[in-house]
């Protein structure tokens, strides 16, 4: 194929507006040339239906350099392979064992314990008796991820002030203090599942220990830390995905007069929300394990291979008017979230967090407003799409 486009993820314009540059790429080829700080080139999908077919596709794999992994002290290094490095049996097994600890249902089941944590939190916030403004991000979106980590794995009220400071080092990204925090992170995944091994409870961590497949199989203690300190890392996306979503309902105040008259609708918002303004600009780089082809362009064994979700979301043929951001869309299709084997382990609590989020939110504060229109909030990262604050006023 003739006419890669090229994409430079140090372009100040592609950071900006990373929707419109990807948008563009897409439209020119199905396949595009990535230049990126850290991992050097990448071949990208631009449109849906490939992003999705080569997401599923066993020819394409995470490995451990898929991911910018920090420098640890050597007795970290038995925890830090992850289930997305692992790739058919391996991470089928692994898969298989912890998927019911994650399901639609028992997210569901967990919603009465998010409710209260998200009350807490909007009770909390600063200036909410007086007409000041107040960063949502900091003190509502960024802090209510690992709260409910805590409660999930049973962490005691005591030892939640650590947990929260970790979390808050893992939402700020990879980097030097990222690094320092992870075998403190471990330690207290560490203690965590020796606490409820002597007090066992009905919690992500009790399923967890208790999980068991047909044949006897169990996790064994080291995937058992390893399960759970990732769980803090990965657990933060729902963050930048609320402050995303809040940022955009109040620059649209038709489709956020329309949540609020029809509560009912928040699921849907929820999916439709993903696909518009989720943080995930690029999905996890693959590595093609043999030559193969992609659109008449080779692609050499070892080759890396990643999807430009923000092109897929919002491939026109896929959705249609894909440019407009429609609350009553039907749902499904983006990946947000992913595809095929390393589909996201949690979407279905980062889901449900978001609802019960937004829509407490926005019962409690029917005056919500933006503090600082037109301001540039955004992070410059090229590969999630966050704010560094969400100033509002209540």
């Amino acid at each position: 194929m003739t006419g890669v486009p090229e994409i430079d993820l140090t372009d100040a314009e592609v950071l900006r507006d990373p929707f419109t540059a990807y948008g563009r790429a897409r439209e020119q080829a199905p396949l595009a040339r990535i230049s990126a700080p850290g991992f050097g080139p990448l071949w990208a999908l631009t449109r849906h239906e490939g992003a999705r077919a080569m997401l599923g596709d066993t020819r394409f794999e995470l490995d451990a350099t898929s991911y910018m992994r920090p420098d640890v002290p050597d007795d970290c290094l038995p925890y830090m392979r992850t289930m997305g490095e692992m790739n058919g049996p391996e991470h089928a097994r692994l898969r298989r064992l912890v998927a019911p600890a994650f399901s639609a249902r028992r997210a569901a089941e967990f919603r009465p314990r998010i409710e209260p944590i998200v009350r807490r939190l909007l009770d909390g916030l600063p200036g909410h008796a007086g007409d000041g403004w107040v960063d949502l991000l900091a003190h509502f979106a960024r802090p209510l991820p690992i709260d409910v980590i805590c409660e999930l794995v049973g962490v005691p009220e005591t030892d939640r002030p650590r947990w929260r400071g970790y979390g808050a080092t893992v939402a700020m990204g990879a980097g030097p203090a990222f690094a320092e925090a992870i075998p403190g992170i471990m330690d207290a995944a560490k203690q965590a599942i020796a606490r409820r091994r002597r007090e066992p409870g009905d919690d992500l961590l009790g399923d967890l220990i208790r999980a068991q497949a047909e044949d006897g199989d169990r996790l064994g203690d080291e995937e058992m830390v390893t399960l759970v300190w990732h769980l803090l890392i990965a657990g933060q996306t729902p963050a930048n995905l609320i402050a995303n979503a809040v940022d955009e309902l109040l620059r649209r105040p038709g489709q956020l007069a329309a949540l609020r008259a029809d509560p009912a609708l928040m699921p849907r918002a929820v999916e439709e929300l993903i696909r518009w303004c989720g943080p995930t600009l690029l999905a996890i780089p693959r590595h093609a394990r043999e030559d193969t082809d992609l659109y008449g362009t080779p692609v050499r064994k070892g080759e890396t291979v990643t999807v430009a979700v923000a092109a897929a979301n919002r491939d026109p043929r896929a959705f249609p008017d894909p440019d407009r951001l429609d609350l009553t869309r039907p749902p499904g299709g983006h990946l947000g979230f992913a595809h095929g084997p390393h589909f996201c382990l949690g979407a279905s609590l980062a889901r449900v967090q978001t609802e019960v989020a937004l829509t407490t939110l926005l019962e409690r504060f029917p005056r919500l407003a933006p503090a600082a229109p037109g301001q540039d909030l955004r992070a410059p990262d090229p590969g999630t799409w966050r704010l560094t604050s969400l100033p509002v006023t209540l």
